[in-house]
C-alpha cells in the first residue's frame, strides 16, 4: 500500500501561480492530478507517465497547469500559472501501482491523497 500526500494548497489571487507537491511513500507508476470543486463531480486535470517522458492536460488548464514528477524522490508536482477563480477546489493525487501509460480516469487509479485546497480569488 502506498500512501500519498499533497502539500502547497493555498488562497491565491487570480492571475497568480502555486505548485502542489504530491510525495508518495512508495514507487509508482503512472500519476494524476484530479480536482473537485464546491458542487461539482471530480474531475481530471492531469496525468504523467511512469517515466515522466508523457503527459496529458485536461482542456481547462492545458497551457496555465504544468505536470512533472521526480521518481529519485517520489514526489509528484504541478505548476499552476495564470489561476482563474474557476480552478478554485480541493485538489488530489493518484497514482497507479502498475499500470504505466497516461490514465485520465479515476476509476484506474490505485492510490489517493486526501486532498489539499486551492482558493483563487478575484
Amino acid at each position: 500500500q502506498v500512501r500519498l500526500a499533497e502539500s502547497g494548497g493555498s488562497l491565491v489571487q487570480a492571475g497568480g501561480s502555486l505548485s502542489l507537491s504530491c510525495t508518495a511513500s512508495g514507487r509508482t507508476s503512472a500519476m494524476g492530478w484530479f480536482r473537485r470543486a464546491p458542487g461539482k463531480e471530480r474531475e481530471f486535470v492531469a496525468s504523467i507517465d511512469a517515466n515522466g517522458e508523457s503527459t496529458f492536460y485536461a482542456d481547462s488548464v492545458r497551457g496555465r497547469f504544468t505536470i512533472s514528477r521526480d521518481n529519485a524522490k517520489n514526489t509528484l508536482t504541478l505548476q499552476m500559472n495564470s489561476l482563474k477563480p474557476g480552478d478554485t477546489a480541493v485538489y488530489y493525487c493518484a497514482a497507479s501501482a502498475a499500470y504505466g501509460a497516461i490514465i485520465l480516469h479515476d476509476f484506474y487509479y490505485d492510490y489517493w491523497g486526501q486532498g489539499t485546497q486551492v482558493t483563487v480569488s478575484s
